[in-house]
């Protein structure tokens, strides 16, 4: 469990969980440290995957099946314990939807809400394009970085930090080519409330695709900044305040 998913803050009487699915290149730590912004009604989970952080040494995954059906079997019984949520972000979007789907199909699982940041719908044409980073050449990976924000620029001017960085993010692109989404008609697979969060200078999603695929009700909201918004401290607490709102009116 501690492998895949870190839990900084413990609060064993939450009444809901949100499980934090992180972008490309990315680890467990930035959207653990989430956990001490929420009221002791939300316990934070961060997704940890293969070939960074403490497992760092392990092969990268090879695909989405492989990423869904780890994080899937690590949480089931937490998941059937107790309500839970998901965020994803950027990549992490991708990770969270299909792990929601597999959790609907296997286990007649479902997140009371779905919480998308920096995404396309994962049916749309526009989701495609990006799956092309992981042939591009080292150099253009580091002018997309330095174009995205979010890595410090000291990372990457130490040559064996962005040598990882640019090989783990090949690996998880890597693993975004092996996932696909068709909406069949009539086959809307969720039914939870979908939030869709985007930076207003970030390149445009599509986000309204993403309606397409529940039942439910979904939102959009563009905060200040760009691809990596919601690391800036007044995002932070307008995410917070927003995804407790939701959970909270979910009918827990």
């Amino acid at each position: 469990m501690e492998k895949v998913v870190a839990c900084l803050y413990k609060r064993p009487n939450a009444l809901c969980r949100l499980i934090c699915f992180p972008w490309a290149g990315g680890g467990a730590a930035q959207l653990a440290q989430w956990g001490r912004l929420f009221s002791s009604s939300i316990e934070v989970y961060s997704v940890r995957l293969p070939g960074r952080e403490t497992r760092f040494k392990e092969p990268f995954a090879k695909d989405m099946t492989t990423v869904v059906n780890e994080i899937a079997s690590v949480l089931l019984e937490d998941l059937q314990e107790k309500p839970f949520a998901f965020f994803g972000h950027s990549f992490g979007s991708y990770i969270s939807f299909a792990v929601a789907l597999h959790l609907k199909e296997k286990y007649g699982l479902e997140p009371v809400h779905l919480f998308i940041s920096g995404a396309h719908a994962p049916h749309s044409e526009s989701f495609l394009l990006i799956k092309r980073i992981h042939d591009m050449e080292d150099e253009d990976i580091v002018a997309q970085l330095k174009l995205l924000g979010g890595t410090p620029s000291e990372l990457l001017q130490n040559e064996d930090i962005r040598k990882h960085l640019i090989l783990t993010l090949r690996e998880d692109f890597r693993v975004l080519q092996t996932f696909s989404f068709e909406k069949a008609d009539r086959n809307i697979p969720l039914s939870c409330d979908i939030t869709c969060f985007d930076g207003s200078e970030d390149m445009e999603h599509d986000l309204e695709a993403w309606d397409d695929i529940t039942t439910g009700d979904i939102s959009i909201y563009k905060l200040p900044g760009g691809h990596f918004y919601l690391l800036e401290p007044a995002n932070e607490i307008f995410l917070m305040k927003h995804i407790t709102r939701c959970i909270e009116n979910a009918d827990l």
